[in-house]
């Protein structure tokens, strides 16, 4: 059975030129004690904006592991795919997000949520859960209402497994399920239902995706209630301990935090927690590769500079194209995005000040970041221009890359702070 290690860490990489100097940073977390296993992540989506195939995620990163010869184990995640998305995945990948979100809410057939209330009557009442200070209480309506509200998911999720494990066998694949993308966070009471429907679909997950409270902006800093979501993330850890034994689920069963890239205010409480618990953790960074690049095409002159400024005129102009599919993930104050003419007078130095996410800078603009964040199409469209910059100023664009994952990521989630 192909397993998902303790520590996992998902990278983009939109433009398939950065997967040697992001396998650098596994390298050095590892010399540091920790292994940390790397899965290359790429969705339908951003396939379908850049015109790539999922094909060339699994030659850059082969090509990476091979030049560093890498000898931990290594993955290629399709992010959120669905069952009419799945099949050009599955010749290049072993990780399978199955995005579920759009199925909350839908309505069960009656028959299958009458079997599953039948079979699930250890869910009524009052259950007492190891690590969870006060019991978790379940009404039967509460319970009926919560399996209303899941259980065309999980089928859903049932169905997206069997097909995947039909064409590759059960063995050759991580699973995991994604429920992120929606309005509401799962409560630990919702969360113990879907594992317990997701085991009665056959779904042999690894990883789950819960929301949790608060903001996960792309590319920002964690917006919301930091105790609110420590007490959130310690109760999930311990239902899914909990759901792994009852349900039969994988023993290595773990949290996924998606939109984790950036996310610095809740690092030391999820270092905290794997540091208490011994759990693992697979967390996904996905686009910051991306701006990086621009942050190191602006350190590298004229040429880079002009480019960065070409890509964000371009954004501004537009802008609710380029933000509409990312509206539930984007917090973008208009006001203070710059306009051309100020920008047309920045160095590079300021673009680069403008660009790294270090929130107390006092150039750093998180509304340009997060514009610049969905706004990779521009680059694609640019063609070999963009990639023949990547190659000419590879150096200093590897170095962003490297020190945005080591230090700003890894070091704060997985290295026992003093």
């Amino acid at each position: 059975m192909l397993q998902l290690a303790k520590y996992s860490f998902g990278v983009g990489d939109r433009f398939a030129h950065q997967a040697s100097a992001q396998l650098r940073a596994f390298e050095q977390i590892r010399r540091d004690g920790v292994d940390v296993i790397p899965v290359w992540n790429k969705s339908n989506r951003e396939h379908s904006f850049i015109g790539s195939e999922p094909a060339s995620v699994l030659k850059a990163a082969k090509k990476a592991v091979e030049q560093a010869n890498w000898d931990l184990p290594w993955h290629i995640d399709a992010d959120h795919i669905r069952l009419e998305t799945v099949d050009r995945f599955l010749d290049s990948s072993d990780f399978f997000t199955i995005d579920v979100a759009d199925s909350i809410g839908k309505p069960p057939e009656r028959n299958h949520l009458a079997t599953f209330l039948k079979n699930h009557s250890e869910l009524f009442g009052t259950l007492h859960i190891p690590g969870i200070e006060d019991p978790i209480r379940i009404s039967g309506d509460g319970l009926e209402l919560i399996a209303e509200k899941y259980l065309a998911a999980a089928k859903e999720a049932g169905e997206i497994y069997r097909h995947i494990v039909h064409a590759k066998g059960a063995e050759n694949i991580i699973a995991e399920v994604s429920m992120d993308e929606t309005d509401a966070p799962q409560t630990p009471q919702e969360l113990l239902v879907i594992l317990a429907a997701l085991s009665d679909e056959g779904v042999s997950l690894q990883t789950i995706a819960p929301k949790f409270t608060g903001r996960f902006n792309k590319g920002v800093d964690y917006e919301g209630n930091l105790v609110q979501f420590e007490k959130e993330f310690n109760d999930d850890l311990c239902i899914l301990a909990h759901a792994s034994k009852v349900y039969g689920l994988p023993d290595n069963l773990k949290l996924s935090v998606h939109s984790g890239s950036d996310k610095f205010s809740i690092y030391p409480i999820i270092q905290r927690a794997l540091q208490k618990t011994g759990a693992g953790l697979h967390i996904k960074t996905a686009g910051t590769t991306w701006l990086e690049e621009l942050i190191g095409l602006a350190e590298s002159g004229s040429d880079g500079v002009q480019c960065v400024h070409e890509i964000y005129a371009a954004a501004l102009d537009q802008i609710d194209a380029l933000t509409g599919p990312y509206a539930s993930v984007i917090d973008i104050h208009r006001d203070k995005l710059p306009s051309i003419s100020t920008v047309a007078q920045w160095d590079s130095k300021r673009w680069a000040n403008t660009l790294r996410h270090i929130p107390n800078h006092p150039e750093f603009n998180a509304s340009v970041r997060q514009l610049l964040h969905v706004s990779f199409k521009l680059a694609a469209k640019r063609g070999d221009s963009y990639l023949d910059l990547l190659d000419k100023h590879r150096d200093i664009i590897a170095k962003n890359v490297y020190e945005n994952i080591y230090d700003r990521h890894m070091r704060p989630l997985f290295l026992r702070s003093n």
